[in-house]
Parts: C-alpha cells; structure tokens; sequence
C-alpha cells in the first residue's frame, strides 16, 4: 500500500487545542467490526460495552519535561529536545535529541536555562550528528540531577495553547518516566471511571513504552514497506503477560488501551513464537498456553494491514495525523475502508482530533 493512501484532509478547527474536562467527558466514536456499525457516545459509557472477565491493558510510561532552552555562547538561542539516552564509552551522560538553533555542529556548548530552583549551570555539548538529523548531546552534570527543575513537558507541535496543568498530559496511571510524548488514549480515564470499571469486574494490566516523537511522524516514503520503524523501548512484566495468558485461556477479551499498547504486546506474542518484532511470522505458527511472555527491550515492530494479530481482541484509540504509522495501525486492526469511514463521519460530526481529542473504541 501507499503513504498517500492514508492521507485524508481535517479541518485545523478540530484539533484540540485543550483537554476536555473531566477526562471522561470526550466524545466516543465506538466502531463495531463484525458490522460496521457507528456508535456516537461518551467515554465514561466505556462500561456498557465491556463485560466481566476482560482485560484493559495501559502504557505506564510517564512523560518526562524533556524540552530544555538554552544558549550558545554566541548567545543564540536554542531548543533541545530529549529522546532517549545512549550509551557512551567516555562515561559521560548522552541523550539522542532533536535540536533547534543555527549552526549546532559537533563540539559546540549549550549552556542551559535554569529555572528558579534549579541548578547553578548546566552544559550541554554537540557530541554528533544522527542519521535522521538529531544530535547526540553529552549534559554534565548527568540529567537525572536536574531534568525536573530545567525541563518542560513537550506538547506536540500542533498544540499552540499552553498548558495549565502539566499534569493533565499525562495519564492517571504514568509512573515510569521516560516518554518523549503521552500514551494519549489513556488521558480519558479517571478514577471513578477505572473504579466502576473494577466493580463490574474487568480487571487492568499494565506495559511500559517509553514513546519517542517518531511515532507521530508522517511517513516520508510512497511504499509503506519500504519505511523504517523507529526502535522504542518496552517492557511487559511477568505479572501482565500471566494476566493476559489467563484471560484469554479463560476466554475473556484483551482490550489495548492505545497503539503503544498493541504494539508491545504484539511484540511479547512474536516472542513468545521465537521471532524478532520485525520478523514475518508463518500464519500457522503457533506458541500454545502463551500467548505472549515477560520481555524488556527494544521494539521496531511496525503493524501496517496484512498484520495477524495474536493478542489484542479490541482498542482504545484517539483520532489519529495524516500518513502516520498509528493511522496505518488502526486501519491494519480494522480494515482500512471501515476506518476511513469512521474519520469521515468523525468530521461530519465535529470530533475533536489528535492529542487531547476524542476517543474511539473498536470492537
């Protein structure tokens, strides 16, 4: 298939611009599969199309302020953009990122702003380029001292309003820092929410993936195929993977709580059959009483249609950009026609799109 196959034109007045409140307020698109059918709802309806005995799974990743300013010493301004550490034989602390400013060639120092309360000074130091027009950058002293005092959460670059509540871009349930952005169709949950759903008797599980900007890049190439999917960093626990092994034995649904979710844990069933996340796995392959296993690693699995998928009986999404691996995602799970169907009535009927969106549920 072709990039431009996944392309579709949305009014700018539909991207939010702020969360809803409360969460649980969004509009939910609910897209039946075996149907076709549409169900125009709100998310805190969620209940009504589950049942006992299954399973949401979330992203725990919490995002970290990884926007850092500062100046050269020049005193040109500039903005970094942390992704992910990276290993460095120098025992310095190194972070691929995105940088913006002039002339950030290899060797030059970045002194970063510091907050009021933060630390006295902080280097940053252009160690080289990236193949895809990132730097590394070496910060001494190491990160870790002083990110939450100099840092700001990023917010993606279609969001022009800023953010009262830093908080309100991470989900209920963050608590393992390392994303660049926000596992965004978890943001519609609430305490009550989880608390009816817990009492219906659905029960919850939880991954972490650690999500990089790559994921919302628009793919660049015509032939899908050809594309190369970014490495993100995951983990699923031996507690999930026993979770999700026992509801699906017990023949209850395996609901994934966003595309970071479908991922990884599409990624622990590939393991659990002995392939890499990239592999083509055989259609007849088969792993028994596993469905997936405990794994921490990397993942560059890219899920386009013509995927199997082993796990995930159902999905929670937002309204995804143009040209995007997700868009291409959601299409492989519910069939591309049926998905361009439910954005073209999303925009008849003035869903909001993207980060702080609305949701849709597909069974």
């Amino acid at each position: 298939m072709k990039t431009s196959d996944f392309d579709y034109v949305l009014p700018p007045e539909l991207i939010a611009q702020t969360p809803i409140e409360p969460r649980d307020a969004s509009r939910l698109l609910v897209v039946e599969r075996p149907t076709g059918r549409l169900h125009h709802r709100r998310f805190y309806e969620l209940p009504e199309f589950l049942r006992p005995g299954d399973l949401l799974v979330g992203n725990d990743s919490r995002v970290i302020p990884a926007r850092l300013h500062g100046v050269k010493p020049t005193g040109g301004a500039v903005e970094i953009l942390l992704l992910r550490p990276q290993p460095s034989e120098s025992g310095e602390d190194c972070w691929e990122c995105l940088v913006r400013g002039k002339r950030l060639r290899p060797g030059t120092q970045v002194r970063i702003a510091a907050k009021a309360g933060g630390p006295a000074e902080v280097m940053a130091t252009i160690r080289s380029e990236t193949a895809d027009g990132g730097r590394i950058v070496a910060f001494a002293p190491a990160v870790a001292q002083w990110l939450e005092a100099a840092g700001e959460v990023p917010l993606p670059p279609y969001i022009h309003q800023p953010l009262a509540d830093p908080e309100r871009y991470q989900t209920i349930y963050s608590r393992i820092a390392g994303s660049a952005a926000s596992s965004t169709a978890g943001l519609h949950f609430t305490p009550e929410l989880v608390m009816r759903l817990r009492e219906q008797g659905v029960g919850f599980a939880f991954v972490t993936l650690h999500i990089g900007l790559d994921t919302f890049r628009p793919v660049q190439v015509e032939d899908i195929n050809a594309h190369p999917m970014h490495r993100e960093w995951a983990q699923v626990s031996a507690e999930t993977a026993h979770a999700i092994n026992q509801t699906r034995l017990a023949g209850g649904r395996i609901i994934a709580i966003g595309t970071t979710v479908v991922r990884t844990l599409e990624t622990a069933a590939k393991l659990a059959l002995g392939y890499r996340p990239a592999d083509p796995v055989p259609d007849d392959a088969v792993c028994g009483w596993q469905t997936v296993i405990a794994f921490s690693g990397e993942t560059d699995l890219f899920i386009r249609p013509g995927h199997r998928f082993r796990v995930i009986d159902a999905l929670i999404t937002n309204f995804h950009l143009p040209r995007s691996t997700l868009l291409m995602l959601v299409s492989a799970f519910a069939g591309k026609a049926l998905i361009d169907q439910a954005y073209a009535e999303a925009i008849r009927q003035r869903y909001r799109f993207y980060s702080f969106g609305d949701a849709m549920l597909i069974l």
